[in-house]
């Protein structure tokens, strides 16, 4: 279990995060969504560490991790995602992924992480994690090593970035087989409807503050809060309910 008690945060005197609680049991599938500016990144950023809160306190299955560093909380079993992936100059797709494992795979196991994201092993399997791949392929990279990871809990920033709607559709799959097969805890920070269709849980952050938690259609109850509240509307999605 995931458990955010009073976390507050502020930037250049901005309160980003004005005291969030939230608990999140474990095997489930979160999409935590809202405005843009209404600190759902920074929120992600204090889970992994690569923010600090300013106050309040983390706690995954009752220990507190609130100042734990990125590597510590990765070696919890804690995996993240970013919105923009970072690459590794020297280091191939296939040492990536060895990397996430924690072990040397078999090839047809780096292919299959690969396959599910809609990347030809061959092609791809000896590059360099470097400039030489597009945002949309490293992205596609890193999903399939947080696949590899298998973390017991994994937090997305924005997946559905710079992807183009045959790997988007492609990685709704992944993210079903996640849940099915991890049995952990996925964060993902999304305005996107088709993943908050397969969100167990839906968060609705607005200015900060947790405005509302529940189910699709507890959250989003009419169209008029969602274009308020949300304004992922205005990105072409839409919202039934």
């Amino acid at each position: 279990m995931l458990e955010l008690k009073n976390i507050c945060f502020k930037r250049d005197e901005k309160q980003i995060l004005d005291n969030i609680n939230l608990s999140l049991d474990t095997n489930k599938f979160v999409a935590i969504t809202g405005p843009n500016g209404s600190g759902k990144s920074t929120l992600a950023k204090i889970i992994m560490g690569i923010e600090k809160p300013d106050s309040g306190n983390i706690f995954l299955d009752g220990q507190d991790i609130t100042n734990l560093s990125i590597t510590e909380k990765a070696k919890l079993g804690i995996g993240f995602a970013f919105q923009q992936p970072v690459k590794f100059k020297g280091l191939t797709v296939k040492d990536m992924i060895n990397l996430s494992a924690g072990t040397n795979l078999k090839m047809n196991e780096i292919c299959d992480y690969l396959s599910d994201v809609g990347l030809c092993a061959k092609e791809y399997i000896d590059r360099e994690v470097d400039n030489s791949l597009s945002g949309g392929e490293l992205k596609r990279i890193e999903i399939a090593m947080i696949e590899a990871k298998k973390s017991k809990l994994t937090i997305f920033d924005e997946p559905e970035a710079g992807i183009d709607l045959w790997s988007f559709n492609s990685l709704i799959q992944v993210f079903k087989k996640l849940r099915e097969e991890i049995k952990g805890t996925i964060i993902i920070i999304t305005h996107q409807e088709r993943i908050l269709d397969i969100a167990d849980e839906i968060v609705l952050l607005v200015g900060g503050r947790i405005e509302k938690v529940g189910k699709k259609e507890e959250v989003f109850q009419n169209k008029k809060f969602v274009a308020s509240a949300c304004k992922f509307l205005e990105k072409g999605g839409k919202i039934n309910g």
